[in-house]
């Protein structure tokens, strides 16, 4: 079953995030069970954003949550953050494209 991960969070520092986020994918390269992600930025909310993440299962998430990047990523996010994330971990129970 895939597996996503929701994560809010607020900052005011979005393009060192993302580069963040590129850096950790060429490191994790071979290596990371990510398959997807998707940022948004709120609309109505300035500084407000949710990064979607997808794996194959959760399974896969844990290991993936294993890699030291990843936890070198969770370190570096939170000084870029404007508070604590909140994480969402969801079981996909419909996947449909329209």
């Amino acid at each position: 079953m895939k597996f996503v991960q929701l994560i809010e969070f607020k900052t005011s520092k979005i393009d060192e995030v993302i580069k963040l986020g590129d850096e950790w994918a060429d490191k994790t390269e071979g290596a990371h069970t990510l398959t997807r992600e998707v940022l948004g930025g709120d609309r109505d909310d300035a500084g407000a954003y949710v990064m979607i993440v997808e794996f194959p299962s959760y399974e896969d998430a844990m290991k993936n949550n294993g890699l030291p990047e990843t936890a070198e990523i969770a370190r570096e996010m939170e000084k870029l953050a404007d508070g604590p994330p909140i994480f969402r971990n969801l079981d996909v129970l419909r996947d449909e494209a329209y």
